[in-house]
């Protein structure tokens, strides 16, 4: 995912929004995820920043990116759903809008509770916005839900 050349193709297939916004994935590992979006002439608002859903897929990917990435390799089949948000906006979000999110844990953490209980599970991802400035622009909050399916079921 953190393959520009690849992340754009995955978008262009799966998430077509992601790829007109150009929304980037920078960095993801067990430490952090970082997904960023640019003000453009497709992401602007009359109120010449970026539009507030350009920022919240920025948000979610950096979120979702975890929940996607704790299914994998687990050797079980587990549906990944976005359950809630939350935002809050702190500031008008021009040029580059950067957003943090440090939860693995959490994420890995409910996939796994869900594979041993076999009960659905939901965790929530805090992602942190910011310009070039280090600014506040946005706080999200996304509650994921995990659910392992059923081992007779075709998956496409």
């Amino acid at each position: 995912m953190t393959n520009r050349f690849l992340f754009k193709l995955f978008s262009i297939r799966k998430l077509p929004l992601a790829f007109l916004t150009g929304l980037k994935i920078i960095q993801l590992d067990e430490s952090k995820c970082i997904t960023s979006v640019n003000y453009n002439y497709l992401n602007k608002n009359p109120f010449r920043s970026t539009f507030w859903a350009v920022l919240g897929m920025a948000a979610e990917l950096s979120t979702g990116a975890y929940a996607l990435l704790s299914t994998k390799g687990k050797g079980e089949s587990i549906a990944v759903i976005l359950v809630s948000t939350q935002a809050e906006f702190l500031k008008k979000a021009t040029g580059i809008s950067t957003f943090v999110c440090t939860d693995w844990c959490a994420f890995d953490d409910a996939v796994n509770k869900t594979i041993e209980t076999g009960v659905p599970q939901t965790t929530k991802g805090k992602t942190v916005g910011t310009n070039k400035d280090g600014e506040l622009v946005a706080n999200f909050e996304f509650t994921w839900s995990f659910k392992r399916r059923d081992k007779t079921r075709k998956l496409n």
